[in-house]
This record gives structure tokens, C-alpha cells and sequence, in this order.
């Protein structure tokens, strides 16, 4: 994977923010647009402003000819929308893959900061490839059905993908700083068979001692806040450009929703404060990971396993600056 590589997905939508800034500037409406430059639709313009498809240079040109855009801003936008246009370099990073794991890839790629929580699972990022085929084959049973699966379908095509991703978090130079709060739950009985758990738990262990890897882990007892509970898994992306928006995703297990909204940014940001400061800190996370993978070494049958340490860790609260601050 390219180091720093420019996220494609922040690109259309960094280029449609300013697109759409300079058509304001200029005093034109979006049908006085289509009207000029002759588009027989108004949707094309309307998706290049929201960054919902992939721009042509020539198209973007003509835009910027009519809102007599500066030759500085010229040059700025035609190389942001060749990089959101260029497809090819991850076509040749990644084995073919879904729609969805595109989507994701291509969100993280160019991040310089990622802040995940799940309720019930092990983020993507961290997932063994043991731990990710349990996760996709037993979703697939509720999507059965729901149309005629192709390659990228295939669940060992879809690990191997999601593996490609991960590379990001160990890339040379510019990895992403990444903290993941981890659930209890997501560790559990019920997350999969004893050596599929020994094996994520193993990986959870050496992912937590890399330098941009901070893990907290959150007990199932644990009072958050003033006894709040997150409704689902969200992620948020901040970026090595500082004027590619920051990013919520929302992760709803069939649909995926994602934001640049600065009031829902906020709103999320406060939760993953709580979140951090609830959960165990870093120190006492790896300790709890390493028991519990103690713990199931040698397992053969659930009815063995046994999680966490007996007594809860001291919990401490974090000294770092609030992401609300930054």
C-alpha cells in the first residue's frame, strides 16, 4: 500500500465542497449551471457536488472555465479530481473485493487519525482472518436469498480483502494513529469456536504493543457516563490533507451510513470520550488480553473458557487532550 495515499472517496467529496463553493461565489443556481454549459442532466451536477460520483477532469474544467476560477484554484482542483477519479492503484492494492470493502478501503486510505467502537464485534481492522470469516458466513445466512453472489462475493475473497486493509495500520512511513474500545462481548462464548477466540486474542495482543495502536477494552459492567449506552458501532476518520472533511461512519450491520456533519462529528466524538475514559486504559487492556488468551490456550470446548481476570483492573482515566479540542 502507497504510504499516505489520498483517500479516493475524500477526494470527490473534498473537490464537490469546493465545487459547490465556487458556484455559490459566482451567484449561480445549480439549473443556471446545467443551463449554460449544456449537461442534459441536472443530477450530474448534483453528484459531483455531493461527491457521489467519479468526476471527469474535462467536466471539472468546464465548471471551473465558468465560475472563472483562479489559475492557483485550477490547478488544485483538476489534480484533486484525477486523484479521485484514479481507481488503478487500487485495483492493484486489493484482491477484488465487494462494494462495501471498496467503500471502506478507500475511506481509510490517507487517514492520519481513526477512532473506532463496536458493540458486539472486533473492529475490521483488527480481525484474524479465523475471526472475519465467522463474521461474514454467519451474516451471509440472513442476506441468503438476495441475489445470485459473485467473485467478490465469495467469503474467502471478502477475508483476504479485509486482511488488504489492514495493512494500512503497519504501513512504512505514515500509519494512522488508531484507538479501538473493544467490548467484553466481542471477545465472548459467543463470538466463535475457543481457537478462532485464542487466535484473535493472540493478534489483539501484538496489534496493542504496535506504537499507533492504542486498544481499550470495556467491561461488560461498566457504567458509562451517566449510565449511557451507544445505540451502534461508528468510526471516525481524520485525515493527513486538513481540508479533506473529517468523517463519521456508522456502521448498522446492513446499512452504513457516513457524514462530514460537524454536529453529528461532535456528538460521536464526545461518546468515544466516554467510552475511553469507562473502558480499561491501554496498560490494563494488554494485561486483560493476555490472561484471557492464557486462559484459552489449549481449550477445546467453550465449556472451558474463561474470560478476564478475575478482579477488574484499577481503571484509570486518560490525561490525553479531548477530541473535541482538536
Amino acid at each position: 500500500m502507497p504510504p499516505a495515499a489520498p483517500s479516493p472517496i475524500m477526494r470527490r467529496r473534498r473537490l464537490g465542497i469546493e465545487l459547490r463553493s465556487l458556484r455559490e461565489a459566482a451567484g449561480l443556481t445549480g439549473d443556471q449551471v446545467i443551463e449554460r454549459i449544456g449537461w442534459a442532466s441536472a443530477s450530474k451536477l448534483s453528484r459531483l457536488e455531493n461527491g457521489r460520483s467519479r468526476p471527469d477532469p474535462q467536466d471539472v474544467g468546464v465548471l471551473l472555465d465558468l465560475y472563472g476560477a483562479d489559475a492557483a484554484a485550477r490547478d488544485e482542483l483538476l489534480g484533486i479530481a484525477g486523484e479521485a477519479g484514479d481507481m488503478r492503484g487500487w485495483l492493484k492494492n486489493f484482491p477484488v473485493m465487494t462494494q462495501q470493502q471498496r467503500s471502506w478501503a478507500e475511506l481509510e486510505a490517507g487517514c492520519a487519525e481513526i477512532s473506532e467502537y463496536n458493540p458486539v464485534l472486533v473492529p475490521g481492522l483488527l480481525q484474524t482472518a479465523g475471526y472475519a470469516k465467522v463474521r461474514i458466513v454467519s451474516a451471509r445466512q440472513v442476506s441468503e436469498g438476495a441475489g445470485e453472489p459473485g467473485p467478490a462475493d465469495e467469503p474467502e475473497t471478502e477475508v483476504q480483502a479485509r486482511l488488504a486493509r489492514q495493512l494500512l495500520l503497519t504501513r512504512e512511513p505514515h500509519a494512522p494513529s488508531y484507538t479501538a474500545v473493544l467490548e467484553e462481548a466481542a471477545l465472548g462464548r459467543r463470538a466463535g469456536p475457543p481457537e478462532v477466540l485464542h487466535e484473535q486474542l493472540a493478534q489483539l495482543c501484538d496489534l496493542a504493543l504496535l506504537p499507533n495502536v492504542t486498544l481499550h477494552l470495556l467491561l461488560r459492567d461498566t457504567q458509562i457516563g451517566n449510565w449511557y449506552l451507544p445505540p451502534t458501532a461508528f468510526s471516525l476518520y481524520r485525515f493527513a490533507d486538513p481540508l479533506d472533511p473529517e468523517t463519521l461512519a456508522i456502521e448498522g450491520g446492513f446499512t452504513d451510513v457516513m457524514s462530514t456533519e460537524s454536529i453529528a462529528l461532535n456528538r460521536y466524538k464526545v461518546v468515544f470520550e466516554w467510552l475511553c475514559t469507562a473502558a480499561l486504559d491501554a496498560s490494563d487492556t494488554l494485561s486483560w488480553l493476555i490472561e484471557a488468551t492464557g486462559r484459552l490456550t489449549g481449550a477445546t470446548s467453550p465449556s472451558t473458557v474463561a474470560f478476564g481476570p478475575a478482579t477488574a483492573p484499577t481503571q484509570r482515566r486518560r490525561d490525553s487532550g479531548r477530541l473535541t479540542d482538536r
